[in-house]
């Protein structure tokens, strides 16, 4: 669990700004004032969404790249090492999901549906914050593991004690 410390205080950190942000933003009173904010979310939410997606996949691929690095390395490296790759594979591939969810539940022309009654409007604005939130969060945690992976692999193939 203390291996999670730093990916846990980020994700939190992150969700409590996102709390913020929507308490800064205040109540959704009307469907008409939910569906403006569901196109504006919507606009920014397809760019966040696919750069999250990118940026997923391609930690995944550095990831690859990492232990392929760390098993041809004439340093002995301990099973920590591949533990935090393994995390940060966790990690990315979480956040490529919901990141794809995300882009799915955006596409969705909402304020063209006929048929949706108009309370939903304003919990559906709630459902999408909030995963926006998410992905931002599950990102952020990714960071601070490969942060810590990496820094941990430089300082074992460092020579000296200058890492």
């Amino acid at each position: 669990m203390l291996d999670w410390k730093w990916p846990i205080c980020v994700f939190a950190l992150v969700g409590l700004v996102g709390l913020g942000a929507r308490q800064a933003i205040g109540h959704v009173y009307s469907s008409g004032q939910a569906v403006d904010l569901l196109q504006s979310l919507s606009q920014s939410g397809l760019y966040l969404g696919s750069a999250t997606a990118t940026a997923s996949a391609t930690t995944l691929a550095l990831m690859l790249t990492l232990v392929g690095m760390v098993r041809r390395s004439d340093e002995d490296f301990n099973a920590e090492i591949y533990r935090g790759i393994q995390r940060i594979a966790t990690l990315s591939t979480a956040s490529l999901v919901a990141s794809l969810l995300l882009l799915l539940v955006l596409v969705f022309p909402v304020s063209e549906f006929d048929g949706i009654p108009a309370p939903w409007y304003p919990t559906l604005y709630q459902v999408l914050f909030g995963g926006t939130i998410l992905v931002v969060a599950l990102l952020a945690a990714t960071v601070a593991l490969v942060y810590r992976t990496v820094r941990h692999v430089i300082a074992r193939v460092t020579p000296g004690e200058d890492a």
